[in-house]
């Protein structure tokens, strides 16, 4: 066995015949691509039509740019854009507040009460959208007319309320499962060096959640940037977002700018998904970690 192992590794030895793979393996990676296929061809189609210069998104007369040209023209699609990306905005913002704040106290003072607030925060993660924007109309129906909070009369408030109840969910998972993983006595020993609770909170407990804050405050704006059947109940003439422009487009047909707008949308999501797992890279954390945390898991 020696000899012929030392015959192997000679220069002028023959390479070993690669392991023949079985059918299961060429049946799993068959299907593989199918499912893949599956889940991204429809966004490969909306990507190709919108370099389609024809009137109505589904004939194709030529490749072009023309439904880029045309958002820089059309003063519906640029308020119904820019409605889209300050609500998501303001939304990320909330939703970062509340769900770093949450995320801490959940991982830093466990017990009991943190089993119900989960249980709460996956109530709020799966109750269907539909219920919570017809519980979202009335209340803030209430706050602005009835209490006389003119605020809420206000679309962009009501659309960066409503946008935010799910993110701030999934920023609460995402910072939690950061601290989990983290010893806490970092923050006892700057309180041993007779540090206030504030500085304590800023300068380590902040310091090591932050790339999950990061990754929370852009997840939170792509998941805000979608957000259709509330903001479809909640909205006020004169703040429609783009999700909402576009199911009021689907009366008269969808154009290519409609699709050339959503793959510039699916672009800024895809670029925020990479910055948040380079921020998470840069942290420190390995491929499995970065799925983890983004995951809430």
């Amino acid at each position: 066995m020696l000899q012929a192992e030392a015959r192997e590794a000679r220069p002028g030895a023959a390479p070993r015949r690669r392991a023949r793979r079985s059918w299961s393996d060429v049946a799993f990676g068959v299907w593989g691509v199918l499912v893949m296929l599956f889940l991204f061809l429809p966004i490969i189609v909306i990507v190709v039509h919108s370099f389609n210069t024809g009137r109505l998104l589904a004939v194709w007369d030529g490749f072009g740019f023309d439904a880029f040209g045309s958002i820089l023209v059309k003063p519906a699609i640029q308020n119904a854009v820019r409605v889209s990306l300050i609500t998501a905005l303001i939304a990320a913002i909330i939703a970062t507040v509340l769900g770093t704040l949450a995320g801490i106290a959940m991982a830093r003072h466990p017990g009991k009460w943190v089993w119900w607030f989960l249980g709460l925060l996956l109530l709020v993660s799966v109750t269907p959208e539909i219920v919570d924007a017809v519980a979202l109309l009335p209340f803030m129906v209430f706050l602005g007319q009835d209490v006389g909070i003119t605020m809420f009369n206000d679309g962009i408030v009501r659309l960066s309320v409503g946008s935010s109840l799910f993110a701030t969910a999934v920023v609460s998972y995402i910072v939690r499962a950061r601290l989990v993983g983290q010893d806490a006595q970092l923050e006892e020993a700057s309180a041993d060096l007779y540090a206030t609770p504030f500085t304590t909170f800023r300068r380590v407990t902040l310091a090591l959640a932050m790339p999950a804050v990061l990754a929370g405050f852009l997840l939170a704006f792509t998941l805000s940037l979608d957000n259709t059947i509330v903001a479809a109940f909640v909205q006020v003439s004169g703040t429609t977002p783009w999700p909402v422009y576009v199911l009021s487009a689907l009366r008269t047909g969808l154009r290519p700018e409609i699709a050339a707008v959503s793959t510039i949308m699916l672009v800024l999501t895809l670029v925020a998904l990479a910055l948040v797992a380079l921020v998470l890279k840069r942290a420190g954390d390995s491929a499995t970690q970065i799925a983890r945390t983004m995951t809430g898991g």
